[in-house]
């Protein structure tokens, strides 16, 4: 994996499974899986809500919210709502300020899925 600012990794490949219960994980180049979480909602193409969790007990995971809300330019809003980081206390404030880098991997792939590869 690559490096990113601020000593955190990118992973080979993030993958979400576009269905309810779907996963999502990282995939390394070795081989390695790691679970991040499940597809609770899957609504393409306005909207997608899984759980989420980084190196934490799945039972401790927060919720994410993505909605993709239509402009009158042919282009879309994207808004994100993550819930339940506060009830993690000091983790959470942690894992907000990684998951604000975390993004920027995130989001391309959660828009080809959502999209069947259009913007």
């Amino acid at each position: 994996m690559a490096e990113r600012p601020h000593g955190l990794r990118v992973p080979e490949r993030i993958v979400l499974q576009g269905h309810v219960g779907g996963r999502i994980f990282e995939h390394t180049s070795e081989g390695v899986e790691y679970d991040r979480g499940r597809v609770t909602a899957w609504e393409p193409p306005t909207r997608l809500a899984y759980t989420w969790h980084i190196g934490s007990d799945p039972a401790a995971a927060t919720e994410v919210e993505v909605r993709f809300l239509p402009r009158d330019d042919d282009t879309s809003r994207v808004g994100i709502a993550h819930r339940g980081l506060d009830r993690l206390g000091a983790t959470g404030s942690a894992g907000r300020d990684r998951n604000r880098h975390g993004w920027n991997t995130l989001l391309p792939h959660v828009l080809t899925a959502t999209t069947n590869g259009h913007r």
